[in-house]
């Protein structure tokens, strides 16, 4: 038998260990970000994902010690944007903000999209979330829900629904509370929310969905009535019920926004960009200004938005291949 003092099984078990790749982390992670990262937002300025992505870039610029640069690319359904952080090289300095078009488009676009949502991308934290509130004008007889899909089976293809294009968040509810509760209603399409978040304040639609930070002003001014809110009740719209409350949680549409990286990124920096990123939108200072903008803050693990990316897709795709959404 051979006998070998510890210190040489220690030498050894060192030697081991760093053939087999378990070296410290190199100083370039360790010490991330070096210069200024560049945050590609899918969107043109002024709506409500590059809003978030400000506040939040100020945020975390204070505890990464150097500057978040907006870069807005909008075009596309967010598809150029999101293209731009799929090429981009994985060193952490080009990562992006999504919203809920990260998971709807590959229902719309199919083989169209130019990437893989699943395997071109790193989710590193889901971070915000915007609610929508079911609406009818306040001269509408529906005082409540069940008022307005009662009114429309008995009506058929006699209600108006204001949507905000093609494929977005406020269409997609639409269509959700069409297949959940088996109504017929006219979709009326315009070019973006504020067209038809105007024509349905002027009484020209029957209802429509709005989101939280939009519609909240128009509903404590009377010149809006709220009858549901996804995804649970709103913090800034309390005595709203919830659409789970009145019988049609499956209606779950919103705007969720999460921090993206090229599939590349190396795990320390996607860990250091989660777990800071996570941090500020639970700050309570930053996360009641968050609330009173009309944001939900989240700040979810990777896994977690892994797995929620997932099975938004799925759920998506099914949605959209049952009411026969086509993009425009």
């Amino acid at each position: 038998m051979t006998h070998m003092n510890r210190r040489a099984v220690v030498a050894g078990a060192a030697a081991i260990s760093g053939a087999a790749g378990l070296r410290p982390m190199p100083t370039w992670a360790q010490d991330y970000p070096q210069r200024p990262v560049r945050l590609i937002v899918p969107y043109a300025p002024g709506g409500g994902t590059d809003v978030f992505s400000r506040l939040l870039a100020v945020r975390i610029e204070r505890e990464f010690g150097q500057s978040f640069v907006i870069d807005n690319r909008a075009g596309g359904a967010s598809v150029i944007g999101t293209r731009a952080v799929a090429e981009a090289p994985g060193d952490g300095y080009t990562i992006g903000m999504v919203d809920s078009a990260f998971v709807t488009n590959p229902g719309l676009l199919k083989d169209k999209l130019p990437y893989d949502t699943r395997k071109d991308f790193i989710p590193v934290s889901l971070l915000s979330r915007t609610q929508l509130v079911l609406c009818v004008h306040p001269s509408s007889p529906f005082k409540t829900a069940k008022e307005l899909v009662a009114h429309a089976k008995a009506n058929p293809g006699k209600l108006t629904f204001a949507s905000a294009g093609i494929g977005t968040g406020i269409h997609l509810a639409g269509e959700q509370f069409r297949q959940v509760t088996g109504i017929e209603i006219v979709v009326v399409p315009y070019r973006g929310g504020a067209p038809a978040l105007a024509d349905f304040l002027s009484g020209k639609v029957d209802f429509t969905f709005g989101a939280v930070p939009t519609i909240k002003p128009h509903i404590e001014g009377g010149k809006a009535r709220g009858l549901g809110v996804t995804r649970g009740r709103a913090p800034q719209l309390p005595d709203i019920p919830s659409m789970e409350e009145l019988g049609y949680g499956s209606v779950d549409s919103a705007s969720e926004m999460g921090i993206i990286a090229p599939t590349s990124t190396p795990a320390s920096i996607v860990e250091k960009l989660q777990r800071i990123s996570a941090n500020a939108v639970k700050d309570p200072a930053f996360r009641a200004m968050l609330l009173e903008r009309g944001f939900q803050p989240i700040g979810s693990t990777t896994e977690e938005f892994r797995a929620h990316v997932d099975r938004e897709i799925e759920k998506w795709i099914k949605i959209i291949a049952a009411g026969n959404v086509k993009p425009e």
